[in-house]
């Protein structure tokens, strides 16, 4: 039942696919084009296209890559020796949905000059994040990413949304379902493990424009395919945005006072297809640990996963988005939340069907835990990255349980009688220039075993600062004019 095309043909697993079987693939259904795909310092897809003129053209581009140059790839790579490597991971290989030309897809990695990974990649960054998790722990850390985004068209007046009522509305208030099912589809042939898709808070119109909020769900999958489907599904939707017209952003804010879009990313570990999330029915001392962890690390963590100054409109509080670093089980306005994991014990579908259901067997635990923080400006491959590292932090933490506890909330933390509480509580930062702080005084967390390297670190923290955006949310209050330009400013982010 695998929707990909090359699983289908071959038969086989996308991490045993080798060079003879995309050889063999080509061949046999004529593609006539081999894209080289990778996403940039801005978060967004690059593109280098092949005709392919005989056998042994493609066999050469499959086993050589190809050179391209960093320095319009990356603003830490100078162009005086810019040269790297595009090595194509044959795994990722799927078919492009939208040309009319037989076309081939592969994601690629960056190589340098001496043929060894490029440090400074933020795919390799993770792929090293990940490697020094499972040296640790022995265990596999897994990943899910929820993707927000907004659909912007014309005004049409036909069946009304409800202004911030949109949540799982369903057509004809829901608009653009179909695009959303259509790219859902497209997105699982190209590999994407999807969970489901649904139509989110966000929904509102001015005098002429209709914003409408979706949102895509992933399943757990390893962290490197976690990242990839993710990337790959922004792609696929502003493609199909572009085709019916409309604007796709994955923009943190639209505008003040709605519903914002947020990269909410969910973790889990395994370890002998048993996920450590859960101990005797509950979360495990590993899970809390890795929550301290992750909350400790949570303010310079924004500098990988909030990244323009928008994002500081999203993170204000009493919305549903989280200001104070603390956790909670179902709580949505908190860093790490705790969401439900089926381990309340009954049998609810047999209750639900007391004449057509059979359980064979106990299947995995579901649970995990939730990072809320992080918006569609995110680096998914280095927020991501930073999460594991937090995580380790946290599980080598000698009194990891006991700050778990003490940053534990239940209900609205923004109760008048939570108050002396929450004063307690340290604050996510409050624009890039902040966060850039705040990641040059943690620093030491990330660059731990070589995995964040120093001149990435110190390029993220000059990046940052160059926005200038201290106070900005201040300075902005009240002006609808200028944020209006600030938000068309970043619309198409990432």
């Amino acid at each position: 039942m695998n929707p990909n095309d090359l699983v289908r043909f071959l038969k086989k697993d996308p991490a045993e696919f080798t060079k003879e079987d995309i050889i063999h693939f080509c061949e046999e259904n004529a593609i006539e084009m081999v894209n080289f795909r990778y996403a940039a310092e801005d978060g967004q897809l690059k593109t280098l296209n092949f005709i392919i003129s005989s056998k042994e053209h493609l066999d050469t581009i499959l086993s050589d890559g190809e050179r391209v140059d960093g320095s319009n790839l990356f603003s830490f790579i100078e162009a005086g020796s810019s040269d790297l490597y595009a090595i194509p991971r044959y795994r990722t290989a799927f078919m492009n949905p939208f040309t009319e030309v037989p076309t081939l897809e592969i994601l690629c990695s960056f190589y340098d000059n001496e043929g060894k990974p490029l440090e400074s990649s933020p795919e390799y960054v993770l792929r090293k994040a990940n490697e020094e998790f499972t040296r640790q722990t022995g265990a596999v850390f897994k990943t899910l990413g929820e993707l927000e985004y907004y659909v912007i068209s014309p005004r049409e007046d036909l069946y009304p949304g409800r202004d911030q009522k949109g949540y799982h509305t369903a057509e004809p208030f829901a608009k653009f379902e179909d695009l959303r099912n259509e790219a859902m589809k497209l997105i699982a042939r190209a590999g994407g493990k999807i969970k489901y898709g649904h139509s989110e808070v966000g929904c509102f119109c001015n005098e002429d424009t209709y914003y409408e909020q979706h949102e895509i769900e992933f399943l757990p999958v390893p962290v490197e395919q976690a990242v990839e489907q993710i990337i790959l599904a922004k792609w696929i939707l502003r493609m199909l945005g572009y085709r019916y017209g409309v604007d796709i952003s994955y923009a943190p804010k639209i505008t003040v006072g709605k519903a914002g879009s947020g990269m909410h990313f969910h973790m889990l570990v395994e370890k002998d297809g048993r996920n450590l999330m859960v101990e005797d029915g509950k979360l495990s001392s590993m899970a809390r640990k890795m929550i301290a962890g992750i909350l400790d690390a949570a303010d310079a963590i924004t500098a990988f996963g909030n990244c323009i100054p928008t994002s500081y409109l999203r993170l204000v509080p009493h919305q549903e988005a989280p200001t104070y670093i603390c956790w909670g089980d179902r709580n949505r306005s908190v860093v790490v939340r705790v969401p439900l994991g089926w381990t309340c014990g009954s049998d609810m579908t047999r209750d639900a069907n007391p004449c057509g259901y059979h359980c064979a067997a106990a299947r995995p635990s579901k649970q995990t835990i939730e990072y809320r923080v992080a918006d569609g400006s995110c680096d998914p491959y280095l927020t991501v990255a930073s999460l594991i590292i937090a995580s380790l932090h946290g599980i080598n933490m000698p009194d990891a349980l006991k700050q778990a506890e003490d940053l534990y909330v239940i209900g609205n933390i923004f109760r008048p009688e939570f108050k002396d509480r929450l004063d307690t509580f340290r604050q996510l930062p409050a624009s890039c220039f902040e966060s850039a702080d705040v990641l040059a005084a943690r620093r030491a967390i990330f660059e731990e075993n070589g995995i964040f390297p120093a001149g990435m670190i110190d390029n993220r923290i000059q990046t940052l600062k160059a926005f200038n955006d201290k106070g900005l949310s201040e300075k902005l209050y009240g002006n609808t004019e200028a944020i209006r330009e600030l938000v068309e400013t970043y619309i198409h982010v990432a």
